[in-house]
């Protein structure tokens, strides 16, 4: 006994379902087109921000920003700027605050320099690792008297580190939050950014670190507006294709009909 089996040919789809798809296939299209354009733009400002913090890193310093001007102060126009100062280190209220660099972890020494304007700015001289936290081991590299310094200006980094809050009573600090510092050190005047110090003259080959080490700031931005650019314009071309995979399926189906009518 013989079955006939169900015909699974689609026939053609009507014309509310076509004007449906339609629309939505123009929406998407439009939606990632749009964000592909804007991933463009955002590129392009990432692209001016680099040069803009380059030129001033390698910039010849400038006088740190002055109290009038530290209400202004902010990441898109001051960060990483060279600036110059001069003062005396307060190195009896150092705050070591945890850190991860190329040589490995440690703390840096953020140290308050009251300048010879008056205010007091937080220096971070650098890096140290455990077994260097206590100032005893490494005396020999606390200047004392006035001091004149370069260094590129960091904006505070408040609340604390990536799921790890600073713990201003247990004197545990994941960031470089000038503000909490400040108050946790009684510096009732200082800046509201930190400086990290440039690294000093190189040291001959062979010779022990001088603890704290400086200039290890690290400079990266990322940028991977063009991936994610290409990404949306092929999500894009990709509601074009579907849209003619759609056109061409129906336009089959509906050739297979009137041919079966005739």
């Amino acid at each position: 006994m013989s079955r006939t089996l169900p015909d699974t040919t689609r026939g053609p789809r009507s014309t509310p379902a076509l004007a449906l798809l339609a629309v939505a296939g123009v929406l998407l299209f439009a939606l990632f087109a749009a964000l592909g354009a804007w991933q463009i733009e955002r590129r392009a400002w990432k692209l001016a921000l680099i040069e803009r913090v380059e030129a001033r890193v390698h910039a010849t310093p400038v006088d740190v920003p002055e109290p009038a001007r530290w209400p202004r102060i902010n990441a898109a126009d001051d960060e990483y700027r060279h600036v110059r100062l001069a003062g005396v280190f307060l190195h009896e209220r150092e705050t070591l605050v945890q850190a991860s660099t190329t040589l490995g972890p440690g703390h840096w020494v953020l140290t308050p320099l009251r300048t010879v304007q008056g205010p007091v700015v937080l220096v971070n001289r650098g890096f140290v690792p455990a077994e260097r936290r206590e100032r005893a081991t490494r005396s020999g590299n606390e200047p004392a008297g006035e001091v004149h310094l370069t260094g590129l200006l960091r904006i505070s980094e408040p609340g604390g580190g990536f799921l790890r809050r600073n713990d201003p009573a247990a004197d545990r600090w994941f960031s470089r939050d000038v503000q909490a510092i400040a108050a946790a050190r009684g510096l009732a005047d200082a800046a509201p950014f930190f400086v990290d110090e440039d690294a000093p003259p190189p040291q001959p080959a062979g010779a022990e670190p001088r603890w704290p080490v400086g200039g290890l700031t690290v400079i990266a931005f990322h940028n991977n507006h063009l991936v994610y650019a290409l990404t949306w314009f092929c999500l894009a071309l990709g509601v074009l294709l579907a849209a003619w995979l759609v056109a061409r399926t129906d336009r089959t189906a509906r050739k297979a009909r009137d041919a079966a009518a005739d």
